[in-house]
C-alpha cells in the first residue's frame, strides 16, 4: 500500500528534496507529545498521495472516491477514532485485570451536506468478548470518551457522538 513508489504524471517535474533528521533513530519511533509533529504528503498523481506520519510510517491516500484505490482523508479520521478509543479500552480493561479475548470497534458517521463536510454525527459500537464485568466495560468506555481519546475530543467539536457496547459470549 504505502511503500510502493509511483511517479507523478510526466507533466509535473519530480521534486528533489532532502529530509533532515533532527532526532536519533531510537527517538523516531516515539514522537514526544509536547513537540510540534510533522506529517508530509507527496502527490503521486490524480488525487492520490503518499502520506508519511511523524513516526515515519507511510500510507497511500486517495481523495477521489470514484477511483477508490485507497482510503480517503475523512475515512482515515473515522478509522483514527476507532483505533484511538479501542486502544484506550484495551489498556483500561487490562489494568482492571479483565480477560478480554476480542474487541471490534465499529465507527459509523454522517457528514455535513455542504462544505466543509465535517463529521456531524458519529456512532461507536464496541463488540467485546471475554470474561468481562459489565461495570468495568462501561467505565473503560466512559474514560475513553471523556478523558483519554484525543480523536474523540477533537471530533466532539463538530459532531455528536454516541457510544454503545455488546459483550458477546466467551469462546471456549
Amino acid at each position: 500500500m504505502g511503500s510502493k513508489s509511483r511517479n507523478p504524471p510526466a507533466s509535473h517535474p519530480p521534486l528533489r528534496f532532502a529530509t533532515a533528521m533532527l532526532y536519533s533513530r531510537k527517538a523516531k519511533n516515539s514522537v514526544p507529545e509536547n513537540k510540534m509533529q510533522t506529517a508530509s504528503m507527496q502527490w503521486i498523481g490524480e488525487e492520490k498521495f503518499v502520506a508519511t506520519s511523524p513516526s515515519g510510517h507511510a500510507i497511500t491516500i486517495d481523495s477521489d472516491r470514484t477511483s477508490n484505490k485507497a482510503p480517503g482523508p475523512m475515512e482515515l479520521v473515522l478509522m483514527a477514532l476507532g483505533a484511538c478509543t479501542a486502544t484506550d479500552v484495551v489498556s483500561i480493561l487490562k489494568k482492571k485485570r479483565q480477560k478480554l479475548e476480542a474487541l471490534e470497534v465499529v465507527c459509523s458517521g454522517e457528514r455535513a451536506s455542504k462544505p466543509p463536510t465535517v463529521w456531524t454525527k458519529l456512532e461507536i459500537l464496541y463488540r467485546l468478548r471475554g470474561s468481562l464485568d459489565e461495570a468495568a466495560v462501561k467505565h473503560a468506555i466512559d474514560l475513553s470518551e471523556k478523558k483519554y481519546c484525543s480523536v474523540s475530543a477533537m471530533l466532539q467539536k463538530t459532531a455528536t457522538l454516541t457510544w454503545r457496547h455488546e459483550i458477546l459470549p466467551r469462546t471456549d
